[in-house]
């Protein structure tokens, strides 16, 4: 099967599927996207609303005390460096941006904290510019689906979906790709018996070379 009747498939599955991290502006969705690095929408959604309420743009997050940055996400994982993160790249934006978030690959990636998923995430979602962010769903599923080769690295599986899905389904590809991991195509325990993709799905295959 190929990569469009793939997405095409996870479509029929997940009809909806869209960015579910919480945010009203671009500047937000940067914050809330480098929070989410190593935990869940879920809990970057719990922490966002009252930080966001505090210091709505950039402006606010870089003149704030770290300590209260850190008091308003503590419940998520690597909480202080976060903290960090988020106040730098704060008065960074400030500083070289005017306050406002880039759409480049290379001035998003010149922010503190933002690396080549982020950066793809705001693209794609913030500008609607055709771009596919791999995290670990989409690494997942794309090795799973033979998409990919177990060994490549989530730069090579980027390369790879990108060549491989329309460049116009891309932005909707990566939020389907992330929906079919997240809710159907679990790192532990896959639901198998409603993937459609069972017959050619290689999770078998890519275990025993993991333990190999």
């Amino acid at each position: 099967m190929k990569a469009n009747e793939i997405l095409d498939e996870m479509e029929k599955i997940f009809p909806h599927a869209q960015c579910e991290l919480h945010h009203s502006s671009s500047f937000q969705l940067l914050v809330a996207v480098v929070l989410s690095a190593q935990t869940t929408d879920e809990s970057v959604n719990k922490c966002t609303p009252a930080l966001f309420s505090a210091y709505p743009t950039s402006k606010e997050l870089a003149n704030a005390p770290i300590a209260d940055i850190e008091n308003y996400i503590r419940r998520i994982g690597l909480y202080r460096n976060k903290a960090r993160s988020i106040k730098e790249l704060s008065y960074v934006l400030e500083e070289k941006f005017h306050g406002e978030v880039p759409s480049s690959y290379k001035d998003l990636m010149s922010l503190p904290g933002v690396g080549r998923k982020t950066a793809n995430v705001v693209r794609s979602v913030a500008f609607d510019i055709p771009s596919f962010a791999v995290d670990t769903h989409v690494n997942r599923v794309s090795k799973r689906l033979g998409l990919a080769k177990p060994q490549d690295s989530v730069e090579k599986v980027e390369e790879k979906l990108k060549r491989k899905i329309d460049r116009d389904r891309w932005n909707k590809g990566h939020h389907l790709f992330i929906f079919f991991g997240r809710y159907l195509c679990h790192s532990r325990n896959p639901e198998c018996e409603r993937c459609p993709f069972i017959t050619f799905c290689r999770k078998d295959k890519i275990g025993k070379i993991s333990k190999g």
